[in-house]
């Protein structure tokens, strides 16, 4: 049932000289802007042709693992990999942007998790956790709404229709964005908060003050053996109390541990392929 998809990375242009191009199968390297920075990612298109301008997709990426270039059990241009051909399959040009310090942005700022490990080392596990929670409201976040931008200039796509994808942390992100930017049109997260969900009342607080100040349409995946579902759970209610449109989808677990089931966004998409992309169809492509 599950589908394997392979492909070879192209490299391409530069934000400042992209133009728009016919449907490919491969990714373009572009650039993308964050303040002084210059941040890399990988660019799909649709894979087919169509008479107006196509949908997006901002995918946000985890806070990352031992080093720099891996994410969810696999290098970041794997994940990329993984994900971009499947979102250009449904006719969605897709961004994975690789915020600063990880994968093709590692020479753009320190490593988040390094920073994360100095300040755990200095001032201990608390103070870690506010530190985590500061940069995704600020340096993290900034990075994803420069992406946003960079999708909304691009041309040949259309800037009315863009939605933010997001795992774990990068979860996370994409709830801040969704409660910044209220002309997206649809939010989709996988595992946010499911790690850290527990041990920090600050960040409880801060999702959930993210999903009653938008009116952005919000979909919460988890599988069953996830670190947790409570996340997910929590925000719907409250997304159910607000009225706000909302899926949760809790799938059976998926592998032995919780780290498959975190990391399933990845390495099950035929699982969630279905319920996911008739989400985003309902409300970013109508």
């Amino acid at each position: 049932m599950r589908t394997r998809l392979f492909l070879a990375v192209a490299w391409g242009l530069s934000c400042a000289a992209f133009a728009p191009s016919s449907p490919s199968t491969g990714p373009e390297i572009v650039v993308v802007p964050s303040g002084s920075l210059r941040l890399k990612g990988f660019l799909w298109r649709p894979t087919s042709s169509a008479p107006s301008a196509a949908p997006a997709v901002l995918f946000v990426h985890g806070s990352g693992s031992t080093d720099a270039a891996h994410t969810g059990g696999f290098t970041m241009a794997e994940t990329a990999e993984k994900l971009g051909p499947v979102f250009a399959k449904h006719g969605y040009a897709f961004l994975y942007l690789c915020r600063r310090g990880q994968g093709l942005s590692a020479d753009q700022a320190p490593f988040m998790q390094d920073l994360l490990q100095t300040e755990q080392a200095a001032r201990g596990n608390e103070a870690r956790k506010h530190l985590q929670l500061v940069l995704m409201t600020t340096d993290q976040l900034d990075d994803e709404l420069a992406g946003l931008s960079f999708l909304k200039s691009l041309p040949g796509l259309d800037a009315r229709r863009i939605a933010v994808v997001g795992h774990s942390f990068g979860g996370q992100i994409a709830l801040l964005a969704a409660e910044h930017d209220s002309s997206l049109r649809a939010a989709v997260t996988f595992g946010a908060a499911a790690a850290s969900w527990g041990g920090s009342s600050e960040l409880r607080d801060r999702m959930l003050t993210a999903v009653r100040s938008t009116t952005v349409p919000i979909m919460l995946v988890h599988a069953a053996n996830d670190y947790s579902t409570a996340p997910g759970q929590a925000l719907a209610g409250e997304l159910a109390k607000l009225g706000t449109p909302h899926a949760l989808k809790i799938y059976p677990p998926f592998g032995k541990t919780a780290d498959d089931g975190h990391n399933f966004v990845y390495t099950d998409i035929a699982e969630w392929e279905g319920d996911v992309f008739g989400f985003l169809d309902m409300h970013v492509k109508r």
